[in-house]
C-alpha cells in the first residue's frame, strides 16, 4: 500500500496532475523532502498511530470552521476596519473599477442563499433570482459552487449565466440570452473527467459508512463528494472523521478539504475556484488584460483560492460574506445574503445610470 501511494504521487507529479507546492506534509529526518517521500512518511506515521493524529487534526479544523466557535465582529473593530462593508464602501469600489469591464463571480450557498440544515433545501429567494438575472444583463456573471453544476443550476434556474460547479471542475457557458456568450463556441471545461468513476465509488462507500452517524449527509457533487455534518452532534464529529478517513485512505489520488460544516473529497489536481476564475476570464477574452475588474463574492474557505488570486494580481476584489471575523484574502465584507442582494441591486442601478438605459 505504501509503495502504491509513493509511486502514484510520483506519477502525478511527473504528469503534472499535481504540483510540489500542493503536497503539504512534513518531511522526515533523513533529509529526503521530495513530495512522494513526504506523503509516504506521513502515511507511515499516521498508520502507526492508528490514524489518530490525522483524525484529531481534521476534527480541530472542523471546529475552527464552525461559526459557533468564531467571534462576531461587533467586538472585532480591527477586523472590520481591514475588511469594511462593501455597501459602505460602494463608491470606493466604483472608483477602483472605473473604466474597466466588471465581471461578477458569485458563490451560491451562504452567498445567494442562506445556509440551511438540509443542503437539498438551500433555495434562493425569487427576489434574489430576479436580482441575479438583472445583474447578468449588465455584466458577465458566473456562479461558482462546490455543488455539482446540475444541482446549482436547479436552484438558480437562469440560462444566461456561466456555471462553475464542483469547485470549478465543471464549467459551462450560458445556454442563451447572454450578450457575453461567444457566438461560435460552446464553453465546457471539465479538467477532472478521469476521476468520475472513483468519485462515484467513494460516494457510495461514504453513504454506507456514515449511516451510523445521526445527521450526517453525503452529497454526490459529480467531481467531488461532500459529507455534511451541520446536523451532527459535535461529540460525534470525531467518529464521523474516522469513518471518512477509513474510506479515503484507500484512494491516494483523492484529498480532503473543508468548508462550513462540510468535508469535501476532491481529486488531487491543480484546480480550484481560483483556477476557475482565471480560466473564465481567459474564455471571456480578458487574459492578461488590465481593463477587467473581477468581483468575487463568497462565504467559504474554498472561496479563498479566488480571493487570493485577485489579491496577488492586484486586480479586482474579493468580498467575504460573514457575520464573524476570520482570516481572509478578501478586501471587503458583507454579513449575509440580504446584504449581497443589496450590493448587487446597487451594481445594477449604477450600470443603468452610467449606460443611459
Amino acid at each position: 500500500m505504501v509503495r502504491f501511494i509513493k509511486e502514484n504521487i510520483t506519477k502525478m507529479l511527473e504528469t503534472k496532475i499535481i504540483s510540489k507546492s500542493e503536497v503539504l506534509y512534513a518531511g522526515g529526518d533523513d533529509g529526503d523532502t521530495s513530495p512522494a517521500t513526504k506523503v509516504f512518511q506521513d502515511f507511515q506515521i499516521k498508520e502507526k498511530n492508528g490514524g489518530g493524529g490525522l483524525v484529531r487534526s481534521w476534527v480541530d479544523s472542523m471546529r475552527a470552521c464552525s461559526p459557533t466557535h468564531l467571534k462576531p465582529f461587533d467586538n472585532q473593530s480591527s477586523w472590520i476596519k481591514e475588511h469594511p462593508s462593501a455597501l459602505n464602501m460602494f463608491e470606493e469600489i466604483l472608483h477602483e473599477s472605473e473604466g474597466k469591464q466588471i465581471v461578477m463571480f458569485l458563490d451560491y450557498d451562504g452567498t445567494l442563499s442562506p445556509i440551511v440544515d438540509d443542503p437539498d433545501r438551500a433555495f434562493m429567494s425569487n427576489n434574489m433570482r430576479n436580482t441575479v438575472r438583472k445583474l447578468a444583463m449588465c455584466f458577465p456573471t458566473v456562479i461558482v459552487s462546490g455543488r455539482s453544476r446540475e444541482k446549482v443550476y436547479s436552484f438558480v434556474k437562469l440560462t444566461e449565466l456561466y456555471y462553475a460547479g464542483s469547485h470549478g471542475m465543471d464549467i459551462k457557458g450560458p445556454d442563451q440570452n447572454s450578450k457575453y456568450k461567444k457566438k461560435t463556441q460552446s464553453l465546457l471545461c471539465q479538467p477532472a473527467t478521469e476521476f468520475l468513476p472513483v468519485i462515484s465509488e467513494v460516494y457510495t462507500k461514504l453513504v454506507e459508512k456514515t449511516k451510523s452517524v445521526k445527521g450526517a449527509k453525503v452529497e454526490n457533487n459529480k467531481f467531488c463528494a461532500s459529507v455534511h455534518f451541520r446536523c451532527v452532534d459535535e461529540n460525534k464529529w470525531s467518529d464521523l472523521a474516522h469513518l471518512v478517513r477509513s474510506v479515503l485512505k484507500n484512494y491516494p489520488k483523492l484529498m480532503l478539504t473543508q468548508g462550513r460544516k462540510v468535508l469535501e473529497i476532491r481529486p488531487i489536481i491543480k484546480w480550484d475556484k481560483g483556477k476557475a476564475l482565471e480560466f473564465l476570464l481567459e474564455s471571456l477574452g480578458y487574459e492578461n488584460c488590465t481593463n477587467v475588474f473581477p468581483i468575487y463574492i463568497g462565504d467559504d474557505r474554498t472561496d479563498e483560492d479566488a480571493f487570493k488570486i485577485l489579491r496577488d494580481k492586484r486586480q479586482g476584489l474579493g468580498i467575504l460574506v460573514s457575520k464573524y471575523a476570520k482570516e481572509t484574502n478578501a478586501s471587503y465584507s458583507l454579513q449575509e445574503p440580504d446584504e449581497v442582494m443589496d450590493f448587487l441591486e446597487r451594481m445594477v442601478e449604477w450600470k443603468k445610470l452610467t449606460s443611459g438605459e
